[in-house]
């Protein structure tokens, strides 16, 4: 446990630092801004630079942003995914101020494209290990449990108000390269971790009882079981079937894992639930 404990936090200091040099040396620079409240905290810090004679660091302005979602996420979510998401966000903020604004390239395609692309490394292994870059992945697994809405539309509108404030404020060109790095990231963090909101888990065990209670004391699913029979060996196991959000998949994984890792598992999309399904 210790040594996973350690791997994890390593991923979130990774990521962290990937997420920061793709703002100073990248996104920054070159006045291309990036999603949620990275994008926030980026145009804030600008607006506030040109227009106003107060100078606030967008690592100071990201953190702050992100407390009281972290509130929200201790609450709602639970203690240990909220606690490496805010230590995700508080190491972006330090390496945001560490390192230093400095343009690589002066072509502003290759600005959003780069920036974009070592963002979403960033963020994808983050969600991949079972932590978040905190702000709007929070607040996702928030509304997922709540109310089972998708966060698409939400983060259409915010990002649909980053882009239109930077058109207006900077020109329409820097609104139009801020989509090309939103999409960039978009394809990136779906290629790492996984674009689908649920999913289900279909895993076939000869360690069903063991299985059963691991899940059961990590996870708040239910799980149907199904008998099953291998048509070469013709050996009886059984197949677990449980339908997970995308954000509880680290954690079925290492069960797995711990468990059995010989277990045969198989992660299909899941378009819609009909029925119970906790969100609470």
């Amino acid at each position: 446990m210790l040594w996973l404990q350690t791997k994890k936090t390593v991923i979130v200091i990774f990521g962290a630092l990937l997420n920061a040099i793709a703002m100073n040396l990248f996104l920054i620079p070159a006045n291309v801004y990036s999603s949620g409240f990275t994008g926030i905290a980026q145009l804030l810090s600008k607006v506030l630079s040109d227009y106003t004679p107060i100078h606030i660091s967008m690592g100071f302005l990201l953190l702050l942003l992100n407390i009281p979602v972290a509130i929200l996420g201790w609450i709602k979510v639970g203690k240990s995914f909220t606690i490496y998401s805010f230590l995700s966000v508080v190491l972006s903020s330090l390496f945001l101020t560490m390192i230093p604004i400095k343009q690589l390239s002066h072509d502003i395609l290759l600005n959003a494209v780069f920036g974009g692309v070592i963002l979403a490394i960033g963020v994808g292994i983050t969600l991949k290990w079972g932590a978040s870059t905190g702000g709007v992945d929070i607040i996702a697994m928030v509304l997922s449990r709540m109310k089972d809405k998708p966060i698409g539309p939400y983060m259409f509108v915010l990002n649909g108000i980053i882009i239109m404030t930077a058109g207006l404020l900077y020109g329409p060109e820097k609104a139009l390269y801020t989509l090309v790095a939103l999409y960039t990231s978009t394809r990136v963090i779906d290629a790492i971790h996984t674009r689908h909101a649920k999913l289900t888990a279909m895993i076939i065990t000869k360690k069903t009882d063991e299985l059963k209670k691991a899940i059961h004391a990590s996870l708040v699913r239910g799980i149907t079981m199904i008998p099953a029979k291998g048509a070469f060996s013709n050996e009886t196991r059984d197949m677990l079937m449980i339908v997970i959000t995308r954000y509880e998949l680290y954690d079925l994984e290492r069960i797995i894992q711990e468990v059995d890792p010989n277990a045969f598992t198989n992660i299909i999309q899941t378009t819609g639930v009909y029925g119970f399904f906790r969100r609470d």
